[in-house]
């Protein structure tokens, strides 16, 4: 938990390091290249959210393609963010809303689902389920 409250101060500090950086090699020209560059990397970041949460808007929530494949894709410490832009759509909560650790669900046509949980905005865990009836279909399948 201490290394995300680091991080929360490590970008304005470092924004505050390179307006003063850029106060001393180039007085206010610096600056105004400095803070051009701080507002460019804040509009790059919040347009890509907004076209993450637009995306998904359009799709039903709690729904993914494949459960399988985003049981493949998941990685420890990706962001909520970097999911619902996998998935195309905001997970299902499955916890009391505003409590940590948040636990959301991810489910396909087939019945298939996959269950998160999130730690401050940080996947720690998931599960991938499967229905009984699409494993009794795989083995009464004829081989070819």
């Amino acid at each position: 938990m201490r290394a995300m409250n680091f991080k929360k101060f490590l970008v304005p500090v470092g924004a505050i390091v390179l307006l003063g950086l850029a106060w001393r090699s180039g007085g206010w020209g610096g600056v105004a290249l400095a803070g051009g560059a701080i507002v460019m990397f804040l509009l790059l970041h919040f347009n890509r959210a907004m076209q993450v949460l637009k995306r998904a808007a359009d799709r039903p929530v709690g729904y993914v393609g494949s459960a399988v494949m985003l049981n493949a894709k998941l990685k420890p410490g990706s962001t909520l963010m970097h999911v619902i832009a996998m998935t195309h759509a905001l997970g299902e909560l499955r916890s009391p809303k505003d409590e940590q650790p948040e636990h959301y669900r991810w489910t396909d046509g087939g019945g298939s689902y996959v269950d998160t949980v999130f730690m401050g905005g940080k996947l720690q865990s998931w599960s991938m389920t499967r229905p009984e009836n699409a494993v009794d279909e795989e083995d009464q399948a004829p081989a070819a």
